[in-house]
């Protein structure tokens, strides 16, 4: 297949071309001007590993990348022109999809796993919109606090103290491509929300794994560090990762019906519940993400649902016919989003495919008395599930499945063995 040489922004002398890891952050390189044209039609070498690898970038055999077969390379090639840095001038970037040496996809790429549920939608005659909203930190790069005192939830002067950094962020990744809807300070202080209009399911979140990336780096360039650690302190707000669907077919949302939510809609509904318990794994992945799962913390701990409330885990939202969707509420902030995005989509889909119906609606407190099923409360729960799961292999693909199970395994070990500050405070002394 010829590929297509993608422009460069004038003035450009390096672009960055990476991938989404299986955490969902961007790995590459940095490439000389000089060398896009044979990038782009030969592709840059990089090891596959860039799919095993965990947050740390520690790796470990897999059947596709091993020391048995000495840790095989991939090429990756741009999804789409690069666009300029805003805060790096002469650097531009570009997300890339990847190529075995067979010229094949990848089969532990993440990406590939969003592309299946997508086609599938496409079978049936949908477009998947999805629109994403993501809690993180600003925190002082020194001590890891936040440089602000207070919890000023949306609030007017919060926003302006935060102006000179949340600003940029807006600014910057809007010019990037990434269509920022709004920002305001979240439910603790130094914890912020920042919105991506909907857009076709792929493309958002492509926009995800750049997104973090950016945000990354513009912090640091005002002298903050983001972080979308789920947890980062016990007594504060997590951070989490909304996504809301839509379905649309020949121009119309399928899941309306003046303003109201449709059948279509009910039945995405039902099957998001009905496999909600088994795909916890794809929107909780560290022990200390099932931190945030706690009663009344605004992180919903059951797959109940209703309509414009923000307790349970499936919140519907109506208006004009065009904004009529779901909000899956339970994922944390740091995840893969192919991965997310994908189990979303294919349990929805199989709620249509089977006409189902959801259960009761919740229409006060979710947290109280409920007949909903409960989420998993810690990640040993959510592993065990994914493991028995038919459903996340077929979504996930086996081999993406084992890599995404050892990781959470190996971090459950990890914490497992730690003695921690809180153990040594408590007991050193009095025991």
């Amino acid at each position: 297949m010829i590929k297509e040489i993608y422009p460069l922004p004038e003035g450009t002398h390096t672009v960055v071309l990476g991938v989404g890891d299986v955490n969902g952050y961007m790995r590459g390189k940095r490439i000389p001007a000089t060398q896009w044209e044979r990038t782009c039609k030969d592709g840059n070498a990089i090891i596959a590993a860039m799919f095993a690898l965990d947050m740390t970038s520690d790796v470990w055999d897999t059947p596709y990348c091993s020391f048995d077969n000495g840790y095989v390379d991939m090429h990756m090639f741009p999804l789409s022109a690069p666009v300029a840095c805003p805060f790096e001038p002469g650097v531009a970037i570009t997300l890339a999809y990847a190529e075995g040496m067979d010229h094949q996809p990848v089969p532990i790429d993440p990406r590939g796993a969003l592309l299946k549920q997508v086609e599938r939608a496409a079978a049936l005659g949908y477009q998947v919109q999805v629109g994403t909203e993501l809690e993180f930190y600003l925190l002082d790069p020194e001590t890891g606090l936040p440089t602000i005192q207070g919890n000023q939830v949306y609030g007017i002067n919060r926003m302006a103290e935060l102006e000179h950094v949340l600003g940029p962020i807006r600014e910057d990744l809007t010019a990037m491509g990434i269509p920022i809807e709004q920002s305001n300070p979240e439910y603790a202080a130094g914890q912020v929300e920042v919105n991506i209009r909907y857009d076709e399911a792929v493309l958002a979140a492509d926009r995800i794994i750049l997104f973090r990336a950016m945000v990354k780096q513009v912090a640091a360039k005002h002298g903050y560090l983001a972080t979308f650690m789920a947890k980062p302190f016990i007594a504060e707000s997590g951070s989490g990762f909304h996504t809301h669907y839509s379905l649309w077919k020949d121009g119309k949302n399928a899941f309306a019906h003046d303003g109201k939510i449709n059948q279509t809609g009910l039945a995405f509904v039902a099957g998001l519940q009905n496999r909600m318990v088994e795909m916890s794994l794809a929107g909780s992945t560290t022990p200390n993400a099932y931190k945030r799962r706690q009663p009344y913390t605004f992180c919903p701990v059951n797959n109940s649902w209703g309509y414009d409330n923000r307790t349970v885990g499936l919140r519907v939202i109506e208006g004009g016919d065009s904004a009529v969707r779901v909000e899956k509420r339970d994922a944390s902030a740091d995840v893969n989003p192919y991965y997310l995005l994908a189990c979303d989509i294919a349990a929805g889909l199989e709620g249509i495919e089977n006409g189902s119906e959801p259960g009761p609606v919740t229409k006060g407190d979710a947290y109280a008395d409920n007949p909903a099923d409960m989420l998993p409360l810690t990640l040993d729960e959510a592993v065990a599930q994914a493991k028995n799961s038919t459903f996340m292999s077929e979504v996930y693909g086996q081999d993406r499945l084992d890599i995404a199970v050892k990781q959470s395994e190996r971090e459950i070990e990890f914490v497992r063995q730690q003695v921690t500050a809180v153990e040594t405070e408590r007991y050193l002394r009095n025991l």
